[in-house]
């Protein structure tokens, strides 16, 4: 076997072993029956999140998926990863420490970036719906209007809670299915079909509530102003998108123009930046996929997130000691292993 297919092996197990046990974190948390502002289930929801993004990221580097293939073209194995946007969209809007303003952006492009990935694949045929323009959304509407808008909007519910139906017994047949453990391929596709088909519906039901709660947001804001001014806001929520090349950066930047799109390159050279990934080397999906792997220790990182949006006095200052210790001590200064 070749170095190219060994790391590829590895770059697989390590992808379905990440995205696995993101979905058991997420099945928790959607069965669990804890509030969901809790802190236990807050911790979940963030590091489940996390495992997700790192996912993404391995799906990025992998080429996995091309504008130029069509589903029947997908091996069976990947159909679930065409889910990510979906499923941190559904986690995204679950976060309680965040701006809700920031969350709903956020999970918005992940929803319509889904929409957009399914229909571009042959999953669906549904229109992605644009964002509602502040100006259409306040322009004042003749009955008639309000009335046809009506009919439609019931309409589509009604089509829609009869399809999902029908999705929710197909998959309760097909996961009965999926159990076995000599499930066919066929079996195996038409569930991850199914599967995505009926987060194409919940997607769109989310995509509705977001558009009927950003117009209250902005009034709150408006009127209201900001609750604690002085107070350090947390890091903006930034989604992660999956994305192989310049060109389709260009391309999902052009649907999405406040999204921070990265193209792999500059989403490694930021971890690097970041201390989370080494620095380059000459294997790049090796060596990222083998930081992914030690990086587990996500409920700690979280707890010290919580400790920073709380303003811990510890932790603020144990966060600024470091920051003057990064300043006065340059990475690389005391490390003189192997140099001449």
């Amino acid at each position: 076997m070749s170095q190219d297919d060994a790391n590829s092996s590895t770059a697989e197990v390590s992808l379905k072993q990440i995205f696995d046990e993101a979905m058991k974190l997420y099945d928790k948390i959607e069965n669990g029956n804890e509030a969901t502002n809790s802190d236990p289930v807050q911790m979940s929801i963030k590091s489940a999140i996390s495992k997700f993004e790192k996912a993404t990221n391995l799906v990025s580097l992998s080429g996995m998926f091309s504008k130029n293939e069509t589903l029947e073209e997908l091996p069976t194995e990947t159909l679930q990863y065409l889910l990510l946007p979906a499923l941190l969209g559904t986690l995204t809007l679950k976060l309680c420490s965040k701006s809700r303003k920031d969350v709903i952006n956020v999970a918005d492009i992940y929803f319509k970036d889904f929409l957009q990935r399914c229909k571009d694949y042959g999953v669906t045929d549904v229109e992605v719906p644009q964002t509602t323009n502040n100006e259409n959304s306040i322009r004042p509407r003749n009955e008639q209007e309000k009335i046809a808008s009506m009919v439609q909007t019931r309409e589509a519910k009604i089509n829609r809670y009869k399809e999902m139906k029908e999705l929710k017994d197909k998959l309760a047949t097909l996961s009965k299915a999926m159990s076995s453990p000599n499930v066919d391929d066929d079996t195996k596709r038409e569930y991850f079909t199914t599967l995505l088909l009926n987060y194409v519906n919940q997607a769109l039901d989310e995509i509705n509530s977001i558009e009927q709660e950003r117009p209250i947001l902005e009034y709150m804001a408006k009127h209201a102003g900001e609750a604690k001014p002085n107070k350090a806001r947390a890091p903006t929520l930034k989604p992660v998108i999956i994305t192989r090349d310049a060109v389709q950066k260009a391309v999902f930047g052009a649907g999405y123009p406040s999204l921070p799109t990265l193209t792999i390159e500059e989403f490694y050279d930021k971890r690097v930046r970041d201390g989370l990934f080494p620095s380059a080397g000459t294997n790049i999906p090796h060596t990222t996929i083998q930081t992914a792997e030690a990086n587990a220790d996500d409920a700690e990182e979280v707890r010290k997130e919580q400790l920073v949006e709380n303003d811990d006095s510890e932790e603020l200052a144990r966060q600024r000691n470091m920051d003057e210790y990064k300043d006065d001590h340059r990475r690389g200064w005391g490390n003189r292993y192997n140099r001449s």
